[in-house]
């Protein structure tokens, strides 16, 4: 089995590196160009912890808790393992030093520097140094004898020499490498080694072969090469066992020999070929850690010395089972100890008998059965019985003895063995946009309010607070005196929060910068023993979970509000108006896996749990990484692995993947560290991290901007793209239904065009079907379309000629024609009685008072009259008219001109003093009043200047000459009977049209299901009084069809109305008055509509700049029809 290659990582910038493990193995310890020295945990360690030691660092090596450099500025320094503290400066040259390397001992150190010169220093008492010169060129590296007696060096002279350390004088020197003037220029670092243990042999990388020397003779043994080493070899390293030899090259090899039998073992390559300047073996072998000119750290696994270990524990396996199969007769255990622990203990049994050189041959057979004697013997027999033992085996029963005491020593400790999943660490507490607490320079948080920096350092413990949008408040700096390592910021408030110490406890401090008075500043200690683990702030609101399972929530101003329990220790919160998120460890993980919970609580007026504990879904073996809210105040999270999640409110609060950073990474160590989510535009903030997990806060880093992308099908192909895309926009236009039901303002030409696009991308998906003969896929497409694109689907099916999926789609039209009547009708209803409930809120004293002190007089009617001379577009208020003499014929209340209308619709609490909407002052004009005085101030022609629009469906044509007060409805029957015409025109229109006339004539077939039907026997059923408008139309329609017989009916009503239009104020009075049964004169009228039909065609200039005088007019003005409202308002009046 070949040795596995983990992927490599970024660890430092571009340039020269080393890398060394510890002596247990736990920590891989690398330098590089950066000056830095980073201490890892693993290879998949993110949060390495780092030692600045200068600008450059050459070289680095561990032992006995110190840990040893070799800096850029001629000096070798030493700190303490693992705090990284300094601890001085061991030595200094003239010139950089190139390489440095303890002795097994740990006790010195050899250094070679480019001024010529190795120096070996004592670790304890650096006076204490031996020099050795005789190099011509700056040394390349250095070699301790296992045994300390020796030392071996490589020089950019080309020399490779054997140095006598006692006497400081060469032994031998043999010429080997290339020269050179510096190291730069090395074709090789030539890294020498002495083989481990007993030393008997050092090894020299030269050329494509590694030459061994013996320590006897000082002669060359052996060369070890391969066919797969191509280039020159640069480091050579031996396993800790003596065994095995790895080297590495400059174009990337790696190769490892058997020593013993010249045999290569592994022969790996760089995934990128770049030059092998570090190697180093685990303690305890299997590993080896390497590093490149790149600054990359690699790391193999299951190296030779496992691959031999595992071969000889099969031959150990099988010896085991032969001797196991002796025993296949045995009782068994009466102490309930299992076969394999019994099958343990003959192993250990046999470890001690082969450490006794003496009879083994008559031993073993006598130590395997008296185990299951002596206990029945215990328990038979008291204390006091003496085995019997025969004449002349004193010394053998003594041996006897003593090894059975070594055996019921080993046996003691012998238990059973849980060999089943791991339990999972919990992850630590985590506050968002944080960087970790341990860093000197970190970031509290980043969100899309600001950046909060903290420094920490033995000059300053500070705290920067930088805000985006310095309108909110400008920078700020504080003193961290209380050590804060929690933070949150919003557009109110700073909240900052501290551990607990010996002697103070746990503090919340809060900076209220919005509050309007002096006292801006709050600071609230956490009962004994208790900690803050994770804070958030909302609208109004703070909020910190605790060690002890509470969160405790607090008002702004810092009164306390609401105390709960979580039901397991928090892992991160976050806040939103009135949002707020909780994740948690719902129970132990195992393999890897957190096992974790979120709970999404409402803490408004309203307050109601959303989400109630349920599962967080993270990939495996991965862990939170981010957790908030958008923008729009949607819940999001991330997770380790780079997914970000978007909770789904229109599919049962569910959670939708949105983005894989990690397809943005370029390297397998490279990650983006989020800042905040925007649904409108979709954007992800977040910020680049090469080879990290986090950002420094020097230099400031830069934000990028990543797209979301969800994780659909054959995302390649046009189908899955659209079918991506539209599924993204209706999961990203969620937040405006939200902020309607939570009364939020939001933008809706936004919500329209976010509208428009998916209807786009529905209609391309139909296209795209139909194309490929997919009817059915047509069809349930369509069912996601609004009734005009429907529409426009009916007349694509039909000119592509397939009659039966127009048919089709015709019959889903008529359907949803009916379901929106039926919608429309229902929600109006409910709209109407809220603004009546919202108007005329007021107690029953009140209520009466009003009723009998103000009682409506018949003479009142004549108001109508009045009305209806003031209103210029006579056909529209006519339809508003005809809808609410159904609903009331009551007459209206009288009007006040003293109070005029307010521009602002704002509905005031009941508790706040009110005057009635329908009381009528002193002063006020008899029904005789000229019509340009002030109406009175009713509550309901003040419906549509309310800041909160009614909900209108997305294919009504907004019509903004009708007054939006209350809206005509079709009846069922009469929508269904536009559809099918609809259809008819569609299947027979010729294709000489253009494709904009025909989406004005979809529209006016809309318009129709909206204006007054003309007279047939249906609506004559209904008993509904007619328009002005439709008497004038009805008669006539004769003329404006003989004029343009090609009209249809739609046509024909656009005409009637700019003819209805033109006609003077007092003709169409006429009209009005005839259609309501007035007493108006008829000859009067019909000499004026003779006249009218005289003059109508021969129009004169003064008629068009009429006419247009009263479209414009009719566009600019929205008059309410106050008959109407006062009307409605009796009714609601007598209803109560």
């Amino acid at each position: 089995m070949p040795a596995e290659k983990k992927p490599m990582r970024y660890g430092h910038t571009e340039g020269h590196t080393d890398v060394c493990f510890d002596e247990s193995g736990s920590y891989i310890v690398t330098c590089g160009n950066d000056g830095d020295i980073r201490i890892w945990e693993s290879l998949d360690d993110d949060d390495p912890k780092s030692i600045n030691v200068g600008e450059k660092a050459y070289s680095v090596a561990l032992k006995n808790g110190r840990l040893v450099t070799a800096v850029s500025n001629n000096t070798v320094q030493i700190h303490t393992f693992p705090d990284g503290a300094p601890d001085g400066i061991l030595t200094r040259f003239t010139t950089n030093a190139n390489h440095v390397v303890f002795n097994d001992s740990g006790t010195r150190v050899a250094a070679g520097s480019s001024d010529f010169m190795v120096k070996v220093v004592d670790v304890n008492d650096s006076s204490q140094q031996k020099t050795l010169r005789g190099h011509d060129a700056p040394v390349l590296s250095v070699a301790f004898d296992p045994k300390d007696i020796f030392l071996a060096s490589a020089s950019c002279d080309g020399f490779v020499r054997v140095w006598k350390i006692a006497d400081q004088e060469c032994v031998t020197s043999w010429p080997l490498l290339e020269k050179s003037n510096d190291v730069v220029n090395a074709k090789s670092i030539c890294r020498l080694s002495w083989q481990s243990r007993s030393g008997k042999v050092l090894a020299v990388p030269v050329g494509k072969s590694v030459k061994l020397y013996s320590r006897d003779y000082w002669d060359n043994t052996f060369d070890l090469s391969d066919d797969s080493i191509t280039q020159t070899l640069n480091v050579v390293s031996w396993s800790p066992c003596g065994r095995y030899l790895a080297a590495g090259s400059i174009d990337g090899n790696i190769v490892v020999w058997n020593v013993e039998n010249k045999k290569c073992l592994e022969r790996v390559k760089h995934e990128k070929s770049y030059t092998i300047c570090g190697l180093a073996w685990h303690p305890r072998g299997g590993q080896i850690a390497y590093t490149d000119n790149e600054g990359n750290l690699g790391l193999l696994e299951n190296v030779a010395d496992l691959i031999e270990k595992a071969s000889s524990g099969k031959v150990s396996a099988t010896v085991a089972k032969d001797y196991d199969d002796l025993f296949d007769g045995d009782d068994e255990y009466e102490d309930g100890q299992s076969q394999e622990n019994l099958r343990d203990l003959r192993a250990a049994m046999n470890t001690v008998v082969d450490e006794d050189d003496d009879d083994d041959d008559e031993l073993m057979p006598s130590l395997s059965r008296p185990r299951h004697r002596g206990s029945f013997l215990d328990d038979d027999n008291s204390t006091d019985s003496v085995p019997l033992q025969p004449v002349g085996a004193g010394e053998e029963a003594d041996e006897d003895q003593a090894l059975g005491t070594k055996i019921s020593s080993l046996a003691a400790p012998v238990k059973a063995v849980y060999d089943g999943p791991m339990p999972t660490p919990r992850q630590r507490p985590l506050q968002p946009g944080s960087t970790p607490a341990h860093l000197m320079h970190r970031f509290m948080v980043w969100n899309s309010i600001g950046i909060v920096r903290c420094y920490s350092d033995e000059e300053d413990n500070a705290i920067d607070v930088e805000f985006h949008d310095t309108s909110i408040h400008h920078a700020m700096h504080l003193t961290n005196t209380l050590n804060h390592t929690m933070c949150d910021l919003s557009q109110e408030a700073i909240l900052l929060g501290c551990k607990s110490t010996d002697e103070l406890a746990s503090k919340l401090q809060c900076l209220h910068f919005s509050s309007w008075d002096a006292n801006k500043e709050w600071i609230v200690d956490l009962p004994k023993g208790e900690d803050a683990e994770a804070l958030c702030l909302g609208q109004g609101w703070a909020a910190v979970a605790t060690s002890s399972l509470l969160v405790r929530i607090f008002m702004m101003g810092g009164a306390q509000r609401e105390v709960f329990s979580l039901p397991g220790p928090v892992v991160s919160m976050a806040g939103h108006g009135d949002q707020l998120i909780i994740v948690y460890h719902r129970a132990t993980g195992f393999d890897g896996e957190q096992c974790l919970g979120v709970q999404l609580m409402e803490l408004g007026k309203k307050k109601k749990q959303v989400l109630h504990g349920d599962p967080l879904s993270l990939p495996k073996k991965s862990y939170l990484a981010w957790l908030g809210f958008s923008a729009e105040g949607t819940p999001c999270y991330a997770d380790s692995e780079g997914i970000v999640q978007m909770m789904n409110r229109a599919l049962g609060n569910t959670w939708t993947p949105v983005c894989n950073t990690r397809e943005h990474c370029k390297g397998k160590s490279d990650h983006y560290w989020i800042v905040g989510i925007h649904e409108n535009p979709q954007q992800l903030r977040c910020i680049p991290c090469k080879g990290a997990r986090y950002p420094p806060t020097l230099p400031r880093p830069a934000v990028a901007i990543l797209p979301f992308s969800l994780p659909y099908c054959q995302t390649a192909t046009e189908k899955g793209q659209m079918e991506e895309q539209f599924w993204r926009s209706m999961l990203f236009q969620n937040h405006f239904d939200y902020l309607a039901a939570s009364g939020y303002e939001y933008d809706e030409n936004a919500k329209d065009q976010a509208v428009k696009e998916q209807q786009e991308l529905l209609m391309k998906m139909f296209a795209l079907s139909c194309k490929l003969e997919r009817e059915f896929r047509c069809v349930e497409l369509a069912e996601l379309m609004t009734q005009n694109v429907v529409n426009l689907a009916i007349k694509y099916a039909s000119r592509s000629k397939r009659l039966l999926l127009a048919q089709r789609l015709n019959e889903l039209a008529l359907e949803k024609a009916a379901e929106q009547a039926a919608a429309e009708e229902e929600e109006e209803k409910e709209d109407f009685r809220a603004r009546l409930n919202a108007g005329y809120s007021r107690t029953d004293t009140e209520w009466n008072q009003s009723y009998h002190h103000h009682r409506p007089t018949t003479a009142q009617h004549t108001d109508d009259t009045e009305d209806n001379e003031e209103q210029e577009d006579m056909d529209t208020e006519d339809i508003a008219s005809e809808r609410t003499n159904r609903l009331n014929s009551v007459s209206p209340c009288q009007t006040s001109p003293e109070k005029k209308t307010p521009k602002a619709a704002t509905i005031v609490p009941s508790n706040q003093g009110r005057s009635n909407p329908f009381k009528v002052s002193s002063n006020s004009k008899g029904p005789g009043s000229t019509s340009g005085q002030a109406r009175c101030a009713n509550i309901l022609d003040n419906m549509t200047k309310s800041v909160k629009k009614p909900a209108m469906s997305s294919n009504q044509p907004a019509n903004k000459q009708t007054s939006p007060v209350l809206k005509p409805l079709m009846p069922k029957p009469k929508s269904k009977q536009a559809q099918t015409t609809l259809f008819q025109t569609g299947t027979v229109k010729s294709n000489s049209t253009s494709a904009e006339q025909k989406e004005s004539k979809v529209e006016l077939v809309a318009a129709e299901q909206t204006a007054p039907p003309p007279a047939t026997p249906e609506n004559t059923e209904t008993k509904r009084p007619k328009t002005g408008f439709q008497l004038w139309l009805e008669e006539n329609r004769a003329d404006i069809i003989a004029n343009d017989p090609d009209l249809e009916e739609g046509d024909i009503i656009k005409e009637g109305m700019s003819r209805f239009r033109s006609l003077l104020p007092e003709e169409r009075m006429v009209w009005t008055e005839k259609a309501k049964g007035g007493s108006t004169n008829a000859v009067a009228g019909d000499t004026k509509k003779r006249k009218h039909m005289e003059d109508e065609n021969k129009e004169t200039p003064e008629n068009k700049k009429n006419r247009s005088d009263d479209t414009s007019s009719t566009k600019k003005q929205k008059p309410l029809d106050h008959s109407t409202n006062l009307k409605l308002s009796s009714f609601a009046f007598k209803k109560d």
